[in-house]
């Protein structure tokens, strides 16, 4: 049993029927690290950091599986384990990239819009991504946030119904047992003015065994339920991450998927086609291509804007409409999130239009007489 490119997965003792025994068996620690991958002196380095403080170290032993142990330029590798420019803070970066604690109406409870709000259920993620905008309070301590801490966020969102959508998330709100799971949907359940509930997670990616019967059957009741789910690399739709795909969309979970634009990870057309049309074969649609967050220590892994144009413009026309995302930035700040699209005009001039189409024909469009 292994994964193509990457390690044996038998050598790495999983125990894929079991969800719970595979979070407790991660890797968190630079000896267990580097028992399994060929270190690099900064990758090492930043191991020993993420050790002693910051954003935690924590890989579960599937998603290791696809690591390619000898090879630092591994996409997966890039996403989960830490390295030294990790200390470096570039122009621009944030701690707090998306201005959530400016925007935090209740404790765990953000609203950067009119119609929606985010929970923060949990700190705790199956695994931490390099990348992650919420790297400032994840793994902190503390775990699911309890009924009572979300006391004020439930009484908020029972006084402002205009909020209509509700994104529950972390951390990984599917790294929580399923029992407080369910009973905080179901106490966003009852709230009438609250429409959809959106869990966001990465746990079909990283952790594919968790979607279990035991989890669809206790949430199956209080759909619509959505699930906006975390698919940055073509190598991370396994057999298994497929086959859990396939549950939730056969559970009546329509499955958006965010992929966060990486440099040495995703960053050219091949690696996105392959990713998004893989995802569409197991009824996962292409949601958003987001712009990294200019989150502090990360700046090595962001690409500039005019890569992800380049994506786009290479992906239009040649990729079906229901597998191509939009492109995203999150302004920084919390303002909200702006798409942006290649500019197909050449000109305007008197109601006539003149686009470069996909395939480099140039072709007039004309408005109807007033």
């Amino acid at each position: 049993m292994s994964v193509s490119g990457g390690v044996p997965l038998r050598s790495l003792a999983i125990a894929p029927s079991d969800w719970r025994f595979e979070l407790q068996q991660s890797v968190r620690t630079v000896a267990e690290l580097g028992a399994v991958l060929e270190l690099t002196d900064a990758e090492r380095a930043g191991a020993h950091a993420a050790e002693r403080a910051g954003l935690p170290l924590s890989i579960t032993r599937y998603y290791l599986g696809l690591v390619d142990p000898s090879d630092p330029a591994c996409p997966i590798r890039r996403q989960v384990v830490p390295h030294a420019d990790e200390a470096t803070t570039a122009p621009g970066d944030l701690v707090d990239p998306l201005g959530e604690e400016a925007h935090e109406v209740a404790p765990s409870l953000i609203r950067r819009y009119p119609d929606r709000a985010l929970i923060v259920a949990t700190d705790r993620c199956a695994v931490y991504c390099r990348f992650c905008t919420r790297s400032r309070l994840v793994g902190a301590g503390g775990g699911a946030r309890s009924h009572e801490h979300l006391g004020p966020a439930f009484s908020y969102l029972e006084q402002n119904p205009e909020v209509r959508d509700v994104i529950v998330s972390g951390g990984d709100p599917l790294a929580m047992t399923t029992d407080k799971l369910e009973r905080l949907i179901a106490r966003l359940r009852r709230i009438p003015s609250i429409e959809t509930i959106r869990l966001a997670t990465r746990v079909p990616v990283v952790l594919p065994q968790r979607i279990t019967s035991e989890l669809l059957d206790a949430l199956r009741p209080h759909h619509p339920l959505w699930v906006m789910t975390h698919f940055n690399h073509p190598r991370e739709l396994t057999e298994l991450s497929r086959a859990a795909l396939r549950r939730l969309a056969d559970a009546g979970f329509p499955v958006m998927n965010h992929t966060v634009l990486l440099r040495g990870v995703n960053d050219d057309p091949a690696t996105l086609t392959a990713l998004f049309r893989g995802l569409v074969r197991e009824r996962a649609r292409p949601y958003y291509l987001l712009q990294m967050d200019p989150v502090r220590g990360s700046s090595h892994l962001r690409t500039p804007l005019e890569t992800g144009l380049r994506m786009m413009e290479a992906l239009q026309g040649r990729l079906s409409g229901i597998a191509l995302p939009k492109l995203i930035v999150d302004t920084p700040g919390g303002f909200g999130k702006v798409p942006l699209s290649p500019d197909y005009v050449v000109a305007r001039r008197d109601g006539v239009t003149r686009f470069r189409t996909p395939r480099g024909v140039e072709v007039d469009y004309l408005d109807p007489p007033e």
